[in-house]
């Protein structure tokens, strides 16, 4: 994966932010995501294959998904199934604009939504994958990108 696919990934999760809720995310500085596991209390998932193959994955904690879902929706009684939906809707944005840039041979998976503590959710094994830590309202996330 080169600087470049990053910045794709930066630059569409900064977008959704920004288009959703008026707000960019601050991005930290990337960094390979070693063995400890990196999973707060709800994952989405999407998994990549065509050309280039791999998958990525978000994932926050339950307070920042009920502010966020609150502001998207306008909604004061945030459900469980509402929380799983924006967090598998924010992984298929961010992975569909991505797929804009790459063209049709970026096939992207429907999402998965994993709720709870996950052990660590399995990356392929011969793709490095990195870590793009995000804060959106002083709430942290991550995204980690595992791309050939």
């Amino acid at each position: 994966m080169k600087e470049t696919d990053l910045h794709f990934f930066i630059d569409c999760t900064n977008n959704y932010f920004d288009e959703m809720t008026k707000e960019k995310a601050v991005i930290g500085i990337p960094y390979l995501k070693d063995e400890k596991p990196l999973v707060l209390e709800f994952t989405g998932i999407i998994g990549i294959s065509g050309k280039r193959k791999g998958s990525i994955y978000i994932t926050s904690s339950r307070e920042m998904l009920v502010v966020l879902t609150k502001e998207i929706l306008s909604v004061e009684d945030v459900t469980t199934d509402d929380i799983k939906d924006l967090i598998g809707e924010i992984a298929n944005t961010i992975s569909g604009n991505v797929r804009q840039a790459y063209g049709s041979d970026f096939m992207i998976s429907v999402p998965v939504v994993v709720e709870g503590q996950a052990r660590d959710i399995k990356m392929p094994d011969d793709i490095q994958s990195f870590v793009i830590p995000l804060t959106w309202k002083n709430y942290n996330s991550y995204l980690v990108v595992c791309l050939s």
